[in-house]
């Protein structure tokens, strides 16, 4: 089966870095899309960032300029680089994994989820 794992998550200090990593598990498709979510308190989730099996990002305005996605040397892995974190960053940082149909920056119809790691900037 599917499984997502996300690690690199923790506390940092404003205009501070942190990187995620995402590891997927179970695919059989050669051209995996991989997306970032959010979700702060008492908002909805939003897509931040996503990166298809070539390599290619595609980010949100709010972040562009300061997080930056990008794929490991497998088509498992998926890393998102925050530079620059603000305290309005902060969130539930997800994982997310989708057969390649459409644009993977279009964020629809994400179906596997890793469990989240938490993003605090003070």
């Amino acid at each position: 089966h599917v499984q997502l794992v996300e690690s690199g998550g923790g506390s940092v200090q404003t205009g501070g870095s942190l990187r995620l990593s995402c590891t997927v598990s179970g695919i059989t498709d050669s051209t995996p899309c991989m997306a970032w979510f959010r979700q702060a308190p008492g908002k909805e989730r939003e897509a931040v960032a996503a990166i298809n099996s070539a390599g290619s990002p595609t980010h949100r305005p709010s972040v562009k300029g300061r997080f930056t996605a990008s794929k490991g040397n497998t088509k498992n892995d998926a890393y998102l680089q925050m530079n620059n974190l603000q305290p309005e960053d902060t969130a539930v940082y997800y994982c997310a994994y989708r057969r390649w149909s459409t644009a993977c920056g279009d964020f629809k119809d994400y179906a596997y989820w890793g469990q989240g790691t938490q993003v605090t900037v003070s």
